[in-house]
């Protein structure tokens, strides 16, 4: 094989934009052909690859408010979209505050990817299988989105449409995450199956965040969240809500996972079967469930 075969990027422009407003009309006028920018793990890839062939890549990494990472106790964790997921990993107040975002991040690829990689990029490629999002839809995030109408925020449970698909239109940009304030003595539990251990994409993905509500039967309030199993990432409300009904115990874990099992709508593809991933929702979930309540001292009897 000769040098030239080897896959190269496509031509394309370079835009720099010096606002939020130029970078918007820019990507709303040119809509089929501008990509916006961030760390470009995902978009050089597929450029590369030959999956796309944007005539323009309008760099947004820059503009005000997208290198923010600041948390306030009453207001919570704000992550600007060109945060990095290994600032977040090394960030204190992630990691004392949100561990469960750590840990997500921490199973992405290696780590000199995730000195590019962003969770807002992660976000915004509406990928099944992204890593990051069962944390960030546990933790009830906000994406600040800046348009040709100026400034909104949108829950990230309904920003997802299919894969690859989100609600974001022409000329839109995440320009931030917001988490709300940590919940007091919240812990969660990230399980991914891969083909390897070495942060490979993930065949199935579970997440449980879990915090005591002593007014619930369960004295507990646990989330649990899907990736790779569906056409988008799924936080499954039926399951929260049957856990938070009862004494949690043995047969209660079994019943939420087998929920979480039934939930999923899976696909045959090179790396695993429907069924073998149906499975595996099952077996994670029962594992992730009962390493948060040993966490939280009410280990499932």
């Amino acid at each position: 094989m000769s040098l030239d075969s080897h896959p190269t990027l496509p031509e394309f422009d370079y835009i720099s934009p010096t606002t939020l407003l130029e970078a918007s009309q820019f990507l709303a006028q040119h809509a089929e052909q501008a990509r916006p920018f961030l760390g470009g793990t995902d978009v050089l890839v597929r450029m590369r690859d030959g999956f796309l062939k944007p005539r323009f890549l309008v760099d947004v990494k820059n503009l005000p408010g997208m290198r923010e990472l600041a948390f306030n106790p009453a207001q919570g964790l704000t992550i600007g979209s060109a945060v990095t997921m290994n600032q977040l990993i090394a960030s204190p107040a992630v990691q004392k505050h949100y561990p469960l975002l750590a840990e997500a991040c921490q199973s992405v690829a290696s780590y000199q990817l995730r000195n590019r990689a962003t969770v807002a990029g992660n976000i915004c490629n509406a990928s099944p299988a992204g890593d990051t999002l069962g944390a960030c839809l546990a933790l009830d995030a906000r994406l600040q989105i800046y348009g040709l109408h100026g400034k909104r925020f949108e829950a990230l449970s309904s920003f997802f449409l299919g894969p690859g698909k989100t609600s974001l239109a022409h000329g839109d940009l995440v320009t931030a995450i917001h988490l709300p304030p940590p919940k007091k003595g919240a812990v969660g539990r990230y399980l991914k199956l891969g083909r390897n251990k070495l942060s490979d994409l993930a065949i199935v993905a579970v997440t449980v965040l879990g915090w005591p509500e002593v007014e619930l039967p369960s004295s507990m309030r646990i989330r649990v969240a899907l990736s790779s199993v569906a056409p988008t990432p799924l936080l499954l409300l039926n399951v929260e809500n049957y856990l938070a009904e009862r004494t949690i115990t043995s047969t209660s874990v079994l019943e939420a996972a087998a929920m979480a099992a039934e939930a999923c709508a899976p696909i045959d593809d090179i790396r695993s079967s429907a069924r073998y991933r149906k499975g595996m929702v099952k077996n994670l979930t029962i594992r992730a469930l009962h390493e948060v309540l040993e966490k939280l001292g009410k280990p499932a009897l």
